[in-house]
């Protein structure tokens, strides 16, 4: 016997059986899990990676990726791997005034010409990142304070800084300053109203710090996630440093948590449709007795009688693979315009329209992998009691 013979039978055995219509339905039932199965795992990962995504790029773009501590000039952004850029920094905590109240914010001190290409600078509503000029005393805040507080560009605010303090009569009090709004950004992140920005002479100027004082090195990296090979150098080298594991961490282990837990749920869906396949098989070789007998008195061995269900478990798997991967994709691509037809208006992407979509093709390709494989793996005992089936015994009663 030739092995394209078990295929050609698979097959045959894989095709809807008008003999026997509750086995057919049991067949297309474990098909169509597989192929709804595979389906809502690739909508659910690629909506959970833009998500993520969408984190990674509005809340790491604001929050520092890695600070050294250590001068710009000490560091070589050349030598890290995934570093494209760095700059003068520094950063405390303060506490801004305005008529209608006082909120504590971050305040980053930036050379505005090395943050061009930063997400601030892209997401600018009003004025720019280049009126933080030295001397000026500007700040650019986000669009949620200037809501919450009701500033606008043009706005005088007190800034106070918990960092640094003075002497008066009235004995020791925050530095503080009168600051001028030059600007307001809307990254759409919960950043936006916890982040101002000035110049970074200006922030020492209120810490109490000579402008030519040390200050530290932020890092620009093209991944944030790649953060850690950077830290391992420059621990080499002998230079400390904080990075956005520390602030942001828990947000971003219970996104990966979520996306994880989705995932696994969603394969369990997918491992029941597949293992209805033992149920449908099972029927399949009960039925197809008489069959296998004939096939193995005309020589067939039992190894290729047992290709035979292999192959048919096999090839439901690909059906509802196939099916699954094309919806899928093609549900995925077209999913806002989806919901648009269907009349559900979300605005969750960073450009205020639709869900945030990022289908990953090695996501689709090791899902729909794994779901062949649960297929063969749900096909093999079956296969097994069909190759152990007894002619005699099977042909007595025939």
């Amino acid at each position: 016997m030739f092995q394209p013979v078990s295929a050609f039978l698979a097959l045959r055995y894989a095709t809807a059986d008008k003999q026997n219509s509750f086995v057919s339905f049991i067949n297309l039932f474990s098909v169509a899990g597989i192929a709804l199965g595979l389906m809502s795992l690739i909508i659910v990962l690629s909506v959970m990676n833009g998500f993520e995504g969408q984190l990674k790029k509005r809340i790491l773009g604001i929050v520092p990726q890695i600070v050294a501590h250590a001068e710009p000039h000490e560091i070589d952004e050349t030598q890290f791997p995934g570093v494209y850029g760095k700059m003068a920094y520094a950063e405390t905590e303060g506490v801004i005034q305005a008529q209608t109240g006082l909120r504590g914010m971050r305040i980053q001190g930036i050379v505005p010409t090395s943050m061009e290409n930063s997400i601030v600078a892209d997401n600018m509503v009003t004025g720019s990142l280049g009126t933080l000029t030295p001397g000026s005393f500007n700040v650019v805040i986000g669009r949620a304070l200037a809501v919450q507080l009701d500033i606008r560009v043009g706005d005088r605010l007190r800034l106070m800084v918990a960092g640094a303090s003075i002497y008066t009569p009235l004995g020791r009090i925050p530095s503080q300053r009168l600051v001028t709004v030059s600007g307001v950004y809307s990254v759409g992140s919960q950043m936006d109203d916890k982040v101002i920005f000035m110049a970074l002479d200006d922030l020492k100027r209120l810490m109490r710090l000579a402008s030519d004082s040390p200050s530290d090195t932020r890092l620009f990296l093209e991944d944030a996630f790649n953060y850690q090979e950077v830290v391992l150098q420059l621990d080499r080298a002998g230079v400390a440093s904080d990075n956005w594991r520390e602030r942001q961490g828990p947000l971003f282990d219970a996104v990966k948590m979520e996306k994880n837990m989705m995932f696994m749920m969603l394969l369990l869906v997918i491992a029941v449709a597949a293992f209805n396949i033992v149920s449908a098989l099972v029927m399949v070789v009960t039925e197809k007795q008489g069959d296998i007998a004939i096939l193995q008195t005309q020589g067939m061995a039992p190894g290729y009688v047992m290709l035979v269900f292999v192959l048919n478990g096999i090839f439901n798997g690909v059906k509802g693979a196939l099916v699954g991967l094309v919806l899928g994709v093609g549900v995925t691509l077209q999913l806002n315009n989806v919901l648009d037809l269907v009349h559900i208006n979300l605005a969750l992407s960073a450009d205020g329209h639709g869900i945030p979509i990022d289908l990953r093709w090695h996501q689709v390709v090791t899902v729909t992998l794994f779901s062949l494989a649960l297929c063969l793996v749900a096909s093999i005992y079956p296969a097994y009691r069909a190759m152990k089936v007894q002619p005699a015994s099977a042909l007595q009663n025939d």
